[in-house]
């Protein structure tokens, strides 16, 4: 799934979405409840809300169009995300004595509408707090999802979380962003 030339991140040339208030509602509830998840550290439970093929990228340049043809901060399946959740949680894993903590606030969510495979365009900003080893760190941008229809709900297919300092130089990002 890595090297997946196929797989589409674009977000251009989206067809309208007709999104009723309600739906809208559902769709905000989804991404507030995949951040608290994350803050909970319910990593199972928050690896349920993927597709099978979902990616979840972190580019590396502001702008990046493509994950295959520059470096990304992260470009993850679920295996790679599978295995950093087992990192994370393992007993012995140093770097996470004690366990980072995080607080996010997610708003502004809009709805841009259907990519060319169906799958729901939303964007949102994000703030994040991160605490490990008494030490702060605030972290903001923007998420955009491509959710894929699932009942009355949603998978994410794609999670890029493009950060306002994402050609910075930064510390090691130990959990999901």
């Amino acid at each position: 799934m890595l090297l997946d030339l196929e797989f589409d991140v674009s977000t251009a040339n989206l067809a309208p979405a007709d999104v009723p208030a309600e739906a809208y509602h559902r769709i905000a509830q989804f991404l507030y409840r995949e951040a608290r998840l994350l803050d909970e550290r319910r990593y199972d439970e928050w690896q349920s809300l993927w597709t099978d093929d979902g990616m979840y990228w972190m580019p590396r340049e502001p702008g990046q169009s493509s994950p295959y043809d520059h470096i990304s901060l992260f470009w993850e399946d679920r295996m790679l995300r599978d295995v950093r959740i087992r990192r994370l949680e393992h007993p012995r894993n140093w770097s996470q004595q004690p366990p980072t903590r995080s607080a996010r606030l997610v708003g502004g969510v809009q709805v841009e509408g259907m990519d060319a495979g169906g799958n729901l365009v939303v964007h949102s900003a994000f703030q994040m707090t991160e605490w490990r080893k008494r030490q702060p760190r605030q972290l903001a941008g923007r998420y955009t999802h491509k959710l894929a229809a699932d009942g009355d709900s949603w998978r994410i297919r794609m999670k890029r979380v493009d950060l306002v300092n994402c050609d910075d130089a930064h510390d090691v990002f130990e959990v999901f962003v």
